[in-house]
C-alpha cells in the first residue's frame, strides 16, 4: 500500500495569510464576519421527510480499507430514515492527480452501492477544498441538508478550508466530519470545519466499523427529519445519535 504524503502545516509570508488576506486581518475574522451576516439571513430549512445529503470520501490510496467499509455501511443510512421520509444522497470523492468527482443524486442504497463499487482508490493529495466548494454550489441550487466527510489527513491550507466552512455555515449546512486515525493537524482543521458549520466531529479507527455505521445512520436521520428526529433516534438507544447531539446543542 502506498504511504500517504505527510500532512503539511500551513505556511505564511510576512504580508498575507494563507487565504490571501492582508496582514492584520485573519481568516478567522473573515469567517466570523460571514457568520454575523448569517444571523440576519432567513435560510429555509429542509422540509422534514425530504433530506439531501452530500456523502464525501477521501479516495486516495490509504483509504481503500475504509472505502470498502463505507460501501457496506451506507445502505444503513437509507434503511434508518425509511419511516421518516426520503433521503437523496450524492457521492463526492477525490483521488489521484487532481481528480474530484460527484455522482448523480440517488435515493436508493443499492444504487449508491453500485456507484461506489466501481471506484478504486488511487494515490494523491487531499482535495477537501473542492468538496466544500461543491457543497456550497449544490446548496445554492437546491437546499442540502448536511455534508458528511470521511478522511484521515489534511494536506491543504487550513485557513482556506475554514473560510469555505464559514460560508457553508452561513448557508446553514452542517458538516459532519469523521476522521480515521489520529493525525493532529487534520484533527484541528476537521474540528474547526465542524464548529464553523455547526456540525460535529468524531474520530474512529479501522476496527470500529459499527461505530461509523451508527454515526452515519444518525446523520441520515438528522438530514431527513432534523434535530427532533435525531433526539427520537437517540431515545431509541442509538449511540450515534447521542454523540452527535452532544455537539449539536
Amino acid at each position: 500500500m502506498t504511504a500517504k504524503t505527510p500532512s503539511k502545516r500551513p505556511t505564511h509570508d510576512a504580508t498575507k495569510t494563507a487565504s490571501g488576506l492582508p496582514e492584520g486581518r485573519s481568516a478567522n475574522q473573515d469567517i466570523l464576519a460571514f457568520l454575523d451576516k448569517a444571523k440576519a439571513m432567513a435560510v429555509s430549512g429542509t422540509a422534514a421527510g425530504n433530506g439531501r445529503l452530500v456523502f464525501a470520501l477521501d479516495a486516495t490510496m490509504s483509504r481503500q480499507p475504509t472505502w470498502d467499509t463505507a460501501c457496506h455501511l451506507q445502505a444503513g443510512m437509507f434503511r434508518e430514515v425509511a419511516g421518516i421520509g426520503s433521503l437523496d444522497v450524492q457521492l463526492v470523492y477525490f483521488r489521484g492527480y487532481g481528480e474530484c468527482r460527484a455522482s448523480k443524486w440517488v435515493r436508493d442504497g443499492n444504487a449508491l452501492a453500485g456507484l461506489m463499487s466501481r471506484i478504486t482508490c488511487q494515490g494523491g493529495h487531499t482535495q477537501i477544498r473542492k468538496v466544500l466548494k461543491h457543497t456550497i454550489t449544490a446548496t445554492r441550487k437546491k437546499r442540502v441538508s448536511a455534508l458528511v466527510y470521511v478522511g484521515d489527513c489534511m494536506e491543504e491550507q487550513a485557513d482556506d478550508l475554514c473560510v469555505l466552512a464559514g460560508e457553508l455555515g452561513m448557508l446553514n449546512v452542517p458538516a459532519f466530519v469523521f476522521q480515521e486515525g489520529g493525525d493532529p493537524i487534520a484533527e484541528a482543521t476537521f474540528r474547526e470545519i465542524a464548529r464553523l458549520t455547526k456540525g460535529a466531529y468524531c474520530r474512529f479507527d479501522s476496527g470500529s466499523a459499527k461505530q461509523l455505521g451508527d454515526l452515519l445512520r444518525a446523520v441520515a436521520v438528522y438530514a431527513t427529519g432534523g434535530y427532533k428526529a435525531l433526539v427520537a433516534h437517540r431515545d431509541k438507544g442509538e449511540s450515534g445519535g447521542q454523540k452527535l447531539l452532544e455537539q449539536l446543542r
